[in-house]
Parts: structure tokens; C-alpha cells; sequence
């Protein structure tokens, strides 16, 4: 897959089908559009593009409501979609400044540079200065720089649209499974394993810290079964994982803390991906740290359990 960061980079020789989006999460309705992407453009010899904003527009126009709950970091992003097999993707940063281009002048820079022949949109897809571009005004476009418009109907999952909103909302309530659903994959965070206060391992339960980008949402804090995957391996390992601030120590900064179980190297430095499979309990204050060694010997138990019995692996 080709990677550009920057639109004004692109300089595409072949026919190119396209898709536009922010697409945080990649969820089924996103991977549904890329599914008809592809077929468009296998059906016209022609290759897929995608142009995926970050941040998204909502961030930029509402900083402080907005910016800390996304889904999926660019380089998860960036992952997934080469997992979908696109030809390009164009990761671009939205600003006040792009906020501002006529629907007009998008299209006719993204036709010249991209030598478009399709471009792949939602019913209620719309770009350009006060979203002037819908469908309408882009086929409208489409005839003066050559190029048509493939309407996608809106995906419904048990009689309901998916939306990067709804998952979100099931991931901060730490309803997983929920979300798995609606992503067609467990909820996951790859990170960087970090040095942290090396406390689990004086008790018998050493943990990976995993660094966590500030606007990547986590699930609620508590206790969850999960699976670990290390980077360019399909293996997984089935771990327990606690997300919170530990009010055992009397911390306040919010980490990830996972055990692997049956494990015992050094992964310091490494990258792994975390897969959030089931909510186990809340984060608790325990009185001593018998009663803390108890209850994680409980999860971790509980955890093996059902990661054993587990059927929905995507």
C-alpha cells in the first residue's frame, strides 16, 4: 500500500476509484464502503484510493469538546487499511484552512491529481466550505471533470446505522463486546511496552505497561480478559488487563496494565496489540496487598476461563 500524508502530494498515473472519510474506528460500515470501493474499482481496471482526515473535522472545529476519544490512532489506521488490501492512502490533517475550499475546487484538484474516474460516498456524504458537496452537487461536478459518483446505501446492523459515536459510547462504558460487534473485531490498542513501577512482579503477577497516546480512548477503567498479539504475529496470548489508577498504590495517572499468561520474556520496547475481549469487574481500592493478590489470582482465573471458551475470535 501506498502511503501519502499530504493530498498535495499525490501525483497518481493509473485510473483511481475513491473513497473520502475520516474513518476512526474502521468499523463495518467503513469496511462495508471499502468492500464496494474495491469492487468499483475492479470493475473499471482502476485502483483504490482513500482519503482519511486527521484529526477529524469535529476536533478541529470543537477542540475542547472533542480530540481525546479516538478510536483508532493514524498508525492503527493506517494498519487496518492495508489489512483491507487499499492500493493508496492518502492520511491527510483537516484544518480550518481546508475547512474553507469550495466543493468545486476539491474535486477538481482531487480529479487532476488523483486521475479520478469514481469517487465511493454515503447517501449523506458531503465536502467543501458549509458541506456544499453532496451527492447532487458532486455528480453535478462529475460531469465537468469527468468522473462519476457511486451512492453507497447506509449499513444497518440489527435494524441499525453503525457509527463511530455509538462505539465510543459502548468503549467508555467498557461494554466490549458491544463494540466487537459493531467493529467486526475486538476493540484494541497497539502501543509500546514502557518501563512502569515494576510492582506486579513483586507480587507475583508481572505486568506490561503500555504507552497510551492522550487522544486514544481507552475503555472504562476496570478489569478485562484479553488477548495479546506482538507485532507482525498472528499468535495470540491470553492475558488479563486492568485499565484505571490503581487506587490500591494511591496513584492518579491512568495506565494499562496487562499479564500474560505462562510468559516470561522481555518485551520492554516491544510493540503489542491489546484486544479487549470481556469486562470483568471494576477498578477497587483493596485493604493489603493479600486481599489484592487474592482477587487478581480470581480474575486472572476467571480470564484463562473464558479466553479458553472463547468463539468470537475475529
Amino acid at each position: 500500500m501506498q502511503i501519502l500524508t499530504n493530498l498535495a502530494d499525490a501525483r497518481l498515473s493509473g485510473l483511481s476509484v475513491l473513497t473520502i472519510g475520516t474513518f476512526d474506528g474502521l468499523h463495518r460500515g467503513h469496511q462495508d464502503i471499502i468492500r464496494q470501493l474495491k469492487s468499483a474499482a475492479y470493475s473499471l481496471q482502476a485502483q483504490t484510493v482513500v482519503v482519511a482526515f486527521h484529526p477529524r473535522p469535529k476536533a478541529v472545529f470543537a477542540p475542547h469538546l472533542f480530540g481525546q476519544d479516538y478510536l483508532t490512532t493514524p498508525a492503527e489506521r493506517i494498519a487496518l487499511f492495508e489489512q483491507m488490501g487499499i492500493d493508496v492512502l492518502i492520511l491527510t490533517p483537516f484544518t480550518l484552512e481546508f475547512a474553507q475550499t469550495s466543493a468545486r475546487d476539491f474535486m477538481q484538484d482531487v480529479s487532476r491529481r488523483l486521475n479520478l474516474v469514481q469517487i465511493c460516498v454515503g447517501h449523506d456524504f458531503a465536502l467543501g466550505k458549509n458541506r456544499e458537496g453532496n451527492i447532487d452537487k458532486l455528480r453535478e461536478l462529475g460531469r465537468e471533470f469527468n468522473y462519476s459518483v457511486c451512492e453507497i446505501d447506509r449499513f444497518e446492523l440489527d435494524g441499525q446505522v453503525v457509527s463511530s459515536t455509538q462505539i465510543r459510547t459502548h468503549v467508555a462504558a467498557g461494554q466490549v463486546r458491544q463494540a466487537a460487534h459493531l467493529l467486526g473485531r475486538y476493540p484494541a490498542l497497539t502501543s509500546q511496552v514502557v518501563h512502569g513501577a515494576q510492582r506486579g512482579r513483586t507480587i507475583g503477577f508481572p505486568t506490561a505497561n503500555l504507552a497510551v497516546p492522550p487522544e486514544r480512548l481507552l475503555p472504562a477503567n476496570g478489569v478485562y480478559a484479553t488477548f495479546v498479539r506482538f507485532s507482525g504475529q498472528t499468535k495470540r496470548y491470553p492475558s488479563v488487563t486492568n485499565v484505571g489508577v490503581r487506587p490500591s498504590f494511591n496513584d492518579t495517572t491512568r495506565t494499562v496494565e496487562v499479564y500474560i499468561f505462562d510468559f516470561a520474556q522481555d518485551i520492554y520496547g516491544q510493540t503489542l496489540t491489546l484486544e479487549f475481549v470481556e469486562y470483568l469487574r471494576p477498578e477497587m481500592k483493596f485493604n493489603g496487598i493479600e486481599a489484592l493478590v487474592a482477587q487478581i489470582s480470581h480474575d486472572a482465573g476467571q480470564a484463562r476461563t473464558l479466553l479458553e471458551k472463547e468463539s468470537v475470535v475475529f
